[in-house]
């Protein structure tokens, strides 16, 4: 086993970064390692002199915010928090690169076919081009109340087997 060190997780604030940050936070603990919490905003895009789109006056501040919510989160691990403008995987690769991390730790939406073709991807472009081994974590597994069943000869509420 190498050792993990320094973890970088980009995040996107979705619910499939939530739960790839989840994971980051338990390697980190686990191997006694710290987090470098990273999310990536595009830049404003101009023509000659205008600026298409400007963010709203709070944007950075409401970023900040939500990286800061993680930081909380993943205490008592040491975690440094990151915001970078550019593009998202060119950031991700600079950054992996600086921090010399060990492992870097992302969510995917786990889109194929014309959805990744047309979108790209940035899990599959970091997992390409990263100095360091990528775990590209798809998400929570989807519980339905049919997958749940009550365990053999069990009662209560908290005994439970996912089929």
């Amino acid at each position: 086993m190498f050792p993990i060190r320094t973890i970088l997780h980009p995040t996107d604030f979705s619910e499939q970064s939530d739960h790839a940050f989840q994971v980051a936070c338990a390697l980190a603990r686990d191997h006694g390692g710290s987090l470098v919490i990273l999310h990536v905003y595009p830049p404003p895009i101009a023509y000659g002199e205008i600026v298409a789109r400007r963010q709203a006056d709070g944007y950075y501040d409401e970023l900040w915010q939500k990286l800061r919510a993680y930081e909380t989160q993943a205490k008592p691990t040491a975690a440094v928090l990151r915001l970078e403008e550019g593009d998202t995987v060119k950031e991700i690769l600079e950054v992996a690169s600086e921090v010399e991390c060990d492992l870097i730790v992302l969510g995917t939406h786990g889109r194929t076919g014309l959805g990744r073709v047309l979108m790209g991807s940035v899990a599959e472009q970091v997992v390409r081009k990263a100095p360091c081994p990528v775990l590209a974590v798809k998400g929570p597994p989807k519980i339905t109340e049919a997958a749940v069943q009550p365990i053999a000869g069990q009662s209560g509420h908290a005994r439970f087997l996912l089929s």
